[in-house]
């Protein structure tokens, strides 16, 4: 979950490592540091964030060769001795990592009794040490890191740099992404594109077990045992604006407002008019196939989850076909039964989530049939499955996830549609849900049309220390957001529950003291939910309601009234007022909204 840049060229390496590490401060913003190579290595590392780097870096700070890395702590808490880049004892190697160490306190030991000095409690500089001691017995650094590696169990995105060759790095990968960024005599690399698409759009991305060596005139990658592997270069789509907060005050508030059009990307060329169906050739499976599945499994974490429970409801509405969802950090420690008549769905917006990531690999191990919803082309999950939908949402640099959350709905929708019309789904039904979903970018931009009264109701209910949302049937995974992100990013205590739910145990909460935010869509179990309101009221309970109607006034005390589509696909607009909740919510406390405390946007450790 860490942030690693790597630069070798003619350039003076300094401010393209800071500068890299400002667009990775997303993965990780505890600590930051920065080692050039200039008649040995330079060092420069803080407790804080990249902007106190940059002032602790001198202006004499000079070399053409370095590595960068901003920090999400695993081992030892933030502080200047555990930042990243570590160093051997003879200050000739120095290393970044993103990832855990395993079996560190087992090769601490043997270091340390072997009279090895250690100056952090991180994992990492145990990889710094074998490093040292491996690299007076080989005759390249590539080999040393090679041979240092074999002892290491666990996973790492690694950058190392060695003082007696100054011209070259040497990065691996196990788990962790690395990937290298292609320049005119210059190479880079980063454990994000965000940090390389200001220099290159030509990238190429490590396998897990590969190696590589960069110098300024260009790259060779190699097999964990040596082999030289051939890698063919991909063209990003993303430029360095798609990074910039764009007049906004938080990359949040721009990503929530950029829905419309990160949506229309998801839908377009995807929609038959004709015959009413989703083209998603990406797939890989012919009608024939697509019918033989008797069930569909959808895998992710946190927000990516909850949108796969929104996608299992649509695809059972709309394909008649059994699905559900599960965190993909319990599916794989539980040792699933693996179903050939299933298609299981994995879901990352980095497609490199590692829960994720290990759960995909497991259902490969078993024969499963796995296709992924991904937002980053090339990304390790895109390359793991058999086909899979890309998102197209363009980058989100904010902790907290909006426009990928919704076009991961959006791509659930088109899923179900393709499914539908391959079993038994009318063409009636096909072309609702089509005009359904052509409209939705025009009823996302009313809705972000109410802000400053969104605003107004965040700065009210603000005030309180803990929330509850809730929802029935398709309400319940938007409850299950709403909270996640009014707690991520405000710091808020939120719980969210199913309506039917409240009287079997939480409604002894309920009280003046615990507003409910209740998902009131206007379908067939409008009635119950308004019940459900009755039920809050009656206890004194503050009902702040999401719905597409005004109720009763003795029923709630605001409500957010945006408009209606489709039943099936309302849940997703219904998404929309929560995020802006959470986000003014978050700004009227004063929190950094784009960088919430202990977390990171891409988590790519377990």
């Amino acid at each position: 979950m860490c942030g690693i840049v790597a630069y070798v060229g003619s350039k003076d390496a300094a401010p393209i490592l800071l500068e890299g590490l400002q667009r990775l401060e997303y993965r990780g913003y505890d600590s930051a540091g920065v080692v050039v190579s200039n008649k040995g290595l330079k060092l420069r590392k803080v407790k804080g964030r990249v902007a106190d780097l940059a002032k602790a870096v001198p202006a004499r700070f000079k070399g053409t060769l370095g590595i960068g890395h901003t920090r999400w702590a695993t081992h030892g808490v933030p502080s200047d001795e555990n930042a990243h880049p570590h160093l051997s004892s003879d200050e000739r190697i120095a290393v970044v990592h993103n990832g855990i160490i395993e079996n560190a306190d087992e090769l601490r030991a043997r270091l340390v009794a072997e009279g090895v000095v250690f100056v952090s409690e991180t994992d990492t500089e145990v990889l710094a040490h074998l490093i040292a001691r491996t690299v007076t017995e080989t005759d390249t650094l590539e080999e040393a890191v090679r041979k240092a590696l074999k002892s290491i169990v666990g996973t790492y995105g690694i950058a190392v740099v060695d003082s007696e060759r100054p011209k070259e790095i040497v990065v691996a990968r196990n788990g962790s992404p690395i990937v290298l960024g292609l320049g005119e005599k210059e190479m880079f690399a980063a454990s994000d594109v965000a940090a390389l698409v200001r220099y290159t759009r030509q990238v190429v991305h490590l396998e897990d077990g590969e190696l590589a060596v960069l110098t300024a005139d260009g790259f060779h990658t190699f097999a964990s045992g040596g082999r030289e592997t051939a890698k063919e270069p991909l063209t990003v789509d993303w430029d360095a604006g798609h990074y910039d907060t764009g007049g906004y005050e938080h990359y949040l508030l721009k990503e929530i407002s950029e829905q419309p059009e990160s949506i229309a990307r998801t839908l377009r060329g995807r929609l038959d008019e004709r015959f009413h169906i989703a083209h998603l050739g990406g797939l890989n499976m012919d009608a024939r196939e697509t019918r033989s599945f008797r069930r569909v499994k959808i895998i992710g974490c946190g927000s990516a989850y909850y949108s796969g429970q929104i996608g299992a409801q649509l695809i059972e509405e709309l394909a008649r076909i059994p699905a559900d969802a599960e965190p993909a950090s319990e599916f794989r420690y539980r040792n699933p039964v693996v179903d050939p008549d299933t298609l299981y769905v994995a879901i990352s917006q980095s497609g490199e989530t590692y829960d994720t990531l290990a759960a995909v690999q497991e259902l490969k191990r078993k024969g499963g049939r796995v296709i992924g919803i991904v937002n980053a082309v090339g990304s390790a999950i895109a390359r793991e499955v058999d086909g899979g939908i890309y998102l197209h949402a363009g980058p989100e640099v904010s902790v907290a996830s909006t426009k990928a959350f919704t076009s991961t709905a959006i791509a659930f929708a088109l899923l179900a549609l393709h499914f539908g019309r391959v079993h038994d789904l009318s063409p009636a039904d096909g072309r609702r849900i089509v005009e359904g979903l052509r409209e939705l970018p025009t009823q996302i931009e009313k809705i972000l049309e109410q802000g400053d009264r969104i605003a107004e109701l965040a700065k009210k209910y603000a005030v309180h220390p803990s929330m509850m949302f809730v929802g029935r049937v398709r309400g319940y995974p938007v409850a299950r957001e709403g909270a996640q992100k009014l707690k991520e990013i405000s710091y808020i205590h939120a719980e969210a529950y199913p309506a039917s739910e409240l009287k079997h145990g939480p409604l002894a909460l309920i009280g003046p003291e615990l507003p409910t935010v209740a998902i009131v869509p206007d379908d067939e179990l409008l009635d119950k939910n308004l019940t459900t309101l009755g039920e809050i009221r009656a206890r004194g309970g503050q009902v702040l309601m999401v719905g597409h109607r005004e109720p009763d006034a003795k029923l709630a005390d605001d409500v957010i009234v945006i408009p209606k589509n489709e039943i099936e696909l309302d849940p997703i607009l219904l998404t929309i007022p929560l995020q802006l909740l959470a986000y003014h919510a978050a700004v009227a406390l004063e929190r950094d909204v784009d960088k919430p405390r202990n977390l990171a946007k891409s988590v790519t450790v377990e």
